[in-house]
């Protein structure tokens, strides 16, 4: 019997914290939700496995130092402004990008 992680299930899986209200939000072009305080990163690792694809090797990546150093987790917004996801909160009606390649 095998223990492996689907790849279409989410990364995170939210234990607490989970009464706070619900903030809509667009990822690649699809409808989203997450929650109030949430950062881009958790907002985005609650619906799918990897925050983007790495430009370098176009392997998944989730993220790595989780505290703005790194370089690892920057998506992008509709108007493709780069925003790092683990530093950058939700907003209602965010529109995210984490195919880069998607908004040249």
């Amino acid at each position: 019997m095998s223990h492996a992680t689907p790849h279409h299930a989410p990364q995170f899986v939210r234990l607490a914290e989970k009464d706070r209200a619900r903030i809509a939000f667009v990822l690649d072009g699809a409808p989203a939700e997450a929650l109030a305080g949430d950062t881009l990163l958790t907002a985005i690792l609650m619906q799918q496995r990897h925050v983007r694809q790495s430009e370098f090797s176009g392997k998944p990546r989730a993220g790595f130092c989780l505290i703005g150093a790194c370089q690892d987790c920057w998506v992008r917004d509709e108007n493709g402004r780069r925003l790092r996801a683990c530093s950058t909160r939700i907003e209602a009606g965010m529109s995210v990008v984490t195919n880069a390649g998607e908004t040249r």
